[in-house]
């Protein structure tokens, strides 16, 4: 299955707007639909098969796992939480490797010191600027294919303020990174300033929930980012949904009830991938009776 090229809609000026999928069974639904672009969250994937904060907790093994799964699973193509490539220069070179083997088109790497947490919670530590250019070095050269983007992100908003974060932005872009990420901006009018002053493509974050306001994508562009992720969407939404469900079980006793709307086995099954399993029943079936 060829998936669609990152670099070439962004060279294409395609806005890229890429939902969360934060487990398998979202990434099945969302094989319904044309989505062209997904992004692995480190806070969904680590919460949805560990049930552990974004804490710097997960392991790369346990990370590279999941994306790998994920990119198998899913028709979109995925751009990849990388935390801050688990470790040092020799960590991040073997993360990129590892990543890009799983399949992902793009690679994030953050600039925290380990252990690295949620880009919108409180206590982030933030490694020299000098410390972070040489692992975006790093992470350009270990790619084998130049299809793989590597992505740049700063956690620095809080900690060295706004125009801290700006120059490492401006930093990064200069160090090679294809994509500049400034996390957690607080304000419409830094969004704006920093599309304008950093002269590469800007990913921005709607976490719902975070520090950085929600706007659509359209409003996006026109600010003047290139790409965008939603990484809380679906894990949001099936929170919820997990909650409502439970909520209407207690009260009725059953599964079954207009409080809650379920989603069609018969047409989870088809996504899932088990009339290929009859099919292949059906053809190497014998009468086990004949012997």
């Amino acid at each position: 299955m060829t998936k669609p090229s990152l670099k070439a809609a962004l060279a294409a000026g395609k806005f890229v707007a890429a939902p969360g999928l934060h487990d398998m069974i979202t990434a099945a639904v969302a094989n319904r639909y044309d989505i062209d672009f997904a992004y692995a969250s480190g806070y969904w994937m680590t919460a949805s098969a560990h049930g552990l904060p974004d804490a710097g907790i997960a392991t790369y093994s346990q990370m590279v796992d999941r994306v790998a799964t994920l990119c198998r699973v899913s028709k979109a193509a995925i751009i990849a939480d990388a935390d801050t490539g688990y470790g040092g220069l020799l960590n991040v070179h073997h993360t990129v490797r590892g990543y890009e083997d799983a399949g992902v088109v793009g690679v994030q790497i953050e600039d925290q010191e380990f252990p690295k947490k949620c880009g919108h919670t409180p206590f982030k530590r933030v490694v020299p600027v000098i410390d972070m250019v040489e692992k975006i070095k790093v992470a350009c050269e270990a790619r084998r294919s130049p299809e793989t983007l590597i992505i740049a992100r700063t956690d620095a908003r809080q900690s060295e303020g706004y125009e801290g974060a700006m120059a490492r932005g401006l930093a990064f872009a200069e160090a090679g990174a294809d994509v500049i990420f400034l996390e957690a901006l607080e304000s419409e009018d830094e969004m704006r300033d920093a599309c304008k002053r950093i002269r590469a493509p800007m990913m921005a974050n709607m976490a719902d929930g975070g520090k950085t306001p929600i706007r659509s994508a359209k409003e996006l562009e026109e600010i003047g980012y290139a790409m965008a992720i939603y990484p809380s969407m679906t894990g949001l939404a099936a929170a919820q949904a997990a909650a409502t469900a439970l909520e209407a079980f207690l009260e009725h006793g059953t599964s079954q009830t207009p409080a809650q709307p379920l989603f069609d086995f018969a047409e989870f099954n088809q996504l899932i991938g088990f009339p290929e399993v009859w099919d292949f029943e059906r053809r190497w079936a014998r009468d086990r009776k004949a012997g």
